[in-house]
């Protein structure tokens, strides 16, 4: 394993692990607000031990996102010094909102998490909804500043040189709503169907079975939402990178000549040495209408662009298709829930139910990773779309395949912890969060 190729797959095995979290604290503090306001509503005890029950889950996570994006923030300047050198002063703002939001977020939890009976008890509910804002700024954030290095702007490259900056224009490039957009939709989907599916699987073995309804109820209803949004912002990414990244878009698709009335490509293996694809399933003219409303306008394909340009098709393509797979699995499982919310009410009786999202609990992490896998390398070979090639701003330190073995060490090891630290929070719901199991016993603050 080469330096170059140590160093991005150490980034792209870092980004894969923190995604999850990030996910996560966008998302879960969300549902622990709204099952915290059910229990003041109500005061239903349940309501309590489940908000009680998602904090302390959001708590272990919250920590182990915070040891992989600091880990994260020490390897871009590491691994890419070039980058940074030239790119920190333009899209740093982000970066330090960031950091701010990131603050706001580690306090507003300490206060929900210690401030039962000890707040006003809205104020105590605020602190939560806080954590749930400050996470989800944190992601679009991350995700603006991400969408820079797509879409780079707020400055003049002349001669080599990055003058006239302006961080805020940077900020707002032309990609970052769309991107963000996505991105938040697909969090809630991945972690709506994660929690869904974990707390469907409980319901499945009969124990604890009401406090398991409760937070099925919560979660799939985020989950259902976001699933069937997500096609909706997926076709203005879609065509958001039809504008920018055509050669992005030709990948995704595998699409190498350029024809009017396009295909759409579903499926396929890609031979990038013939530059055709091979036993795919393709719909004349849908490419066209999807990039430009019309099914007859040419696309322009791979053939178009200089071959050093061009991104890894294969994997590029296969992310997409993977992305898609999972994404109309979910929305699939998403109209039978709204058949069985308004036809078929008994079908939440049936364990057929619950066993579909209990298999669905990955759907959306697995889209979710594909769809970054699409974003990243299918911008290469730039680390700054069409400015530096990511070639140019590696580190020249050699030894870089002992950091990335030594930080998949890392991340094995926090995964075991993680695994470990979750299991053992299931474990206690009998006795510290379930009010109407006989073992309870609960927490005393």
């Amino acid at each position: 394993m080469d330096d170059f190729i140590a160093a991005r797959s150490q980034m792209a095995m870092s980004l894969a692990f923190h995604i999850v979290f990030s996910c996560v604290g966008m998302v879960m503090p969300f549902m622990m607000a709204i099952a915290h306001y059910k229990y003041l509503k109500t005061k239903n005890e349940i309501y309590k031990g489940l908000t009680k029950a998602w904090s302390k889950g959001v708590a272990i996570l919250f920590a182990t996102g915070a040891v992989s994006g600091t880990m994260l923030s020490f390897e871009l300047g590491l691994l890419f010094p070039k980058f940074m050198e030239h790119a920190g002063p333009i899209f740093g703002m982000p970066f330090s909102l960031e950091g701010t939001a990131f603050f706001i977020e580690a306090i507003a939890l300490g206060f929900f998490l210690y401030g039962w009976d000890k707040f006003n008890k809205w104020f105590h509910w605020i602190c939560g909804v806080i954590v749930g804002i400050s996470g989800l700024a944190s992601g679009i954030l991350v995700v603006a500043a991400n969408a820079w290095m797509n879409s780079p702007s707020g400055f003049d490259f002349i001669n080599g040189e990055y003058l006239n900056i302006d961080p805020v224009k940077a900020m707002f490039n032309d990609a970052w709503f769309s991107q963000a957009l996505h991105m938040t939709i697909a969090a809630f989907c991945a972690t709506g169907f994660a929690v869904a599916g974990l707390h469907a699987y409980l319901i499945l073995k009969g124990k604890n079975v009401n406090f398991h309804r409760e937070a099925f109820k919560i979660s799939s209803v985020l989950a259902i939402t976001a699933a069937m949004l997500a096609p909706l912002s997926g076709d203005i990414s879609a065509k958001d990178v039809a504008k920018r990244q055509p050669i992005k878009l030709a990948a995704m698709e595998a699409h190498f000549k350029t024809e009017e009335s396009a295909s759409f490509v579903l499926g396929g293996i890609v031979d990038e040495s013939k530059e055709e694809i091979k036993y795919a399933i393709k719909v004349p003219g849908v490419l066209s209408f999807l990039v430009h409303s019309d099914f007859k306008t040419p696309v322009k394909g791979l053939e178009e662009f200089p071959k050093d340009e061009w991104p890894p098709v294969a994997v590029v393509h296969y992310a997409f298709q993977i992305m898609i797979t999972f994404g109309m699995l979910m929305m699939g499982i998403a109209v039978i829930y709204l058949i069985e919310q308004f036809f078929k009410k008994d079908w939440r009786t049936k364990r057929w139910f619950y066993k579909l999202f209990m298999i669905a609990t990955p759907f959306g992490y697995i889209a979710l990773e594909a769809g970054w896998t699409v974003t990243e390398v299918g911008r290469q070979p730039w680390i700054i779309y069409g400015i530096m090639r990511t070639v140019d701003s590696i580190t020249p330190m050699p030894g870089i395949q002992y950091s990335f073995y030594i930080f998949t060490f890392v991340f094995i090891t926090l995964s075991i912890i993680l695994v470990f630290l979750m299991n053992r929070q299931i474990q206690m719901v009998a006795k510290l969060y379930d009010p109407e199991d006989p073992n309870y016993k609960p927490e005393k603050h």
